[in-house]
């Protein structure tokens, strides 16, 4: 049998995981799943439906370090609000132990193995700042927040995460904590106070966008250095009730649905943002708001959420761009 290398000219490199950037044409042999891949481009990104949740919820804090195939979903309003816990491994969703304070609209940071839920809306408080950690089998309380708030945006590590903005009912707060992994200290100040915004990043590498500032909802967005809110390019359609913590980081980034006008209406809309600008890109295939997102700008994943009513159901984004594909005979 002929070698490829004499049929097409190119060595084949054998290794046990695939790249995380492979270029276009690029083949490799994994190890792992014996498989023969390559490089290929996606030229239009879509949305296709994923298993749907075991408990149908809106306002639910996501591991916003999470990906397409390995996502939490914690809390969140049923009604009415939930502790409960379900994580996605890419084909299913499986119930976990629930936080130990049921509440709705938490902020959310780290991963399905280490997590981390701040915040929320108890209707008897009516906000809280109980902080729970996750290590992948239950849920611990940790030092709580310094500011009790809900509709906050989270991002980040179980060691290392931020708790931005939010809402102490009425009105908005312009406050960002940062998470140490033991306690919260204060952080920098956003420029436009804000609730039920979307982001994503690192405690020194976040961004903040879109939500409502106490009087209409917005498409402003802020970066974040570590140590204060830069505003920068503003997003195309003005909404609030995006995940809260989203797919992406802070120089590729996904705002997913969310409300743009009166509370029960919801939008399809989607916008992925480079680093500089806001571009729309593929819609979701029913509008909804207040959702959990994971992942990145080229595989992640939306669940749960608000249309008409309360939902379970679950899409996976695949954006436009470089992929992975597997080589088969023909």
């Amino acid at each position: 049998m002929a070698d490829y290398i004499n049929i097409r000219g190119q060595n084949i490199e054998v290794v046990a995981s695939d790249p995380a950037n492979p270029t276009l044409g690029q083949i490799w042999y994994n190890s792992t799943s014996n498989t023969l891949k390559g490089g290929g481009y996606i030229g239009t990104a879509s949305w296709a439906s994923a298993p749907s949740a075991n408990t149908a919820r809106y306002a639910a804090g996501p591991s916003s370090a999470g990906t397409q195939t390995a996502m939490l979903a914690f809390g969140g309003e049923v009604p009415p609000g939930t502790g409960a816990t379900e994580e996605y491994d890419g084909s299913t969703w499986t119930n976990k132990p629930s936080l130990n304070t049921p509440r709705t609209y938490p902020g959310g940071a780290g991963t399905v193995t280490a997590a981390l839920a701040f915040s929320g809306y108890l209707p008897a408080a009516p906000t809280t700042g109980a902080t729970e950690s996750w290590n992948g089998s239950s849920w611990t309380n940790v030092a709580s927040l310094s500011q009790a708030r809900y509709t906050v945006a989270g991002t980040g590590t179980q060691t290392s995460a931020l708790c931005i903005g939010g809402s102490p009912a009425p009105g908005v707060y312009n406050i960002t904590e940062e998470w140490s992994g033991s306690s919260w200290s204060s952080g920098g100040a956003l420029n436009t106070a804000r609730g039920f915004a979307g982001s994503t990043g690192t405690e020194a590498a976040a961004l903040c966008f879109f939500g409502y500032n106490g009087t209409s909802r917005i498409a402003n967005v802020e970066s974040y250095d570590g140590t204060s809110w830069t505003a920068v390019n503003s997003g195309n359609t003005a909404r609030n009730g995006l995940p809260p913590g989203g797919a992406g980081t802070q120089t590729a980034a996904l705002a997913i649905g969310g409300s743009p006008n009166s509370p029960a209406a919801s939008t399809t809309a989607v916008e992925e943002y480079d680093g500089i600008s806001w571009a729309a890109t593929a819609s979701l295939p029913v509008g909804k708001q207040s959702g959990s997102a994971a992942g990145t700008t080229s595989a992640a994943i939306h669940g749960l959420g608000y249309t008409n009513t309360t939902v379970a159901t679950a899409e996976e984004y695949t954006g436009a761009g470089p992929t992975t594909v597997t080589i088969t005979a023909s």
